[in-house]
């Protein structure tokens, strides 16, 4: 069992990185190690109109891939159907992102939760309006972060922008993973070795390019090591 329970925030170093597989698999991970676990996608654009409302693929998958499942409300409190930056999909619908929804959320989590993993939206710096951005509220309430690599040419900048962005932000820089986003990248060693002494947290993982989202699904877990970190 854990000495206290982890609240981790997942972020990226660009959309698109993979985020929602690492943030899965980080599930899965806690999961095996008996550990109970929820995921929340607090703030999502690019939302499906069901009939039971907006609903978002990745913040389905969290909730699939948790072991204590929670109202959708819960997991994704703030939602819109256009796959634009959030803070302008609001504004186009004359609204602004309310952070007081996102504390609501987090705040439902049961207290005997040991992992609650909440995956980001977009980078580090997701503007909430045209002047604070999410990452504030992240720094403000503690929450570990990992730092998802979309392990590709010209990741070596994003990845060091983006962690000295986090420290900058005075948030709790855990660790990153990279994940690859091809099945052929040059000089992978390479970027993998430069990160590692370039970025100041441990590497927590190495996911490689799956084919099928069945492969991802089933064994995407096993590439990380997240057992120090997760145990006493």
């Amino acid at each position: 069992m854990t000495n206290k329970t982890k609240k981790i925030f997942i972020t990226g170093t660009d959309t698109d990185v993979g985020k929602t597989v690492i943030s899965c698999a980080v599930l899965d991970y806690a999961n095996n190690l008996g550990l109970k676990t929820v995921g929340l996608k607090p703030i999502a654009a690019g939302c499906e109109l069901t009939s039971t409302g907006l609903r978002n693929g990745d913040a389905l998958l969290l909730q699939q891939h948790a072991s204590h499942q929670l109202a959708y409300q819960i997991v994704n409190p703030i939602a819109y159907q256009e796959p634009i930056a959030p803070h302008i999909a609001a504004f186009k619908r004359g609204e602004s992102i309310d952070l007081a929804l996102v504390d609501a959320s987090v705040n439902q989590v049961p207290d005997d939760i040991d992992v609650t993993v909440i995956e980001g939206a977009g980078g580090w710096h997701l503007p909430i309006d045209n002047r604070n951005l999410f990452s504030s509220w992240v720094a403000e309430n503690k929450l570990d972060v990992i730092l998802v690599v979309g392990v590709k040419l010209g990741c070596l900048n994003h990845a060091i922008l983006s962690a000295q962005a986090i420290l900058h932000s005075d948030a709790n820089f855990v660790g990153w993973i990279a994940n690859s986003l091809t099945a052929d990248i040059a000089n992978y060693d390479e970027m993998i070795d430069t990160l590692t002494v370039a970025l100041s947290a441990p590497l927590m993982g190495e996911m490689p390019y799956f084919s099928s989202i069945e492969d991802k699904n089933e064994n995407s877990a096993n590439y990380l090591d997240l057992t120090s970190y997760l145990s006493l």
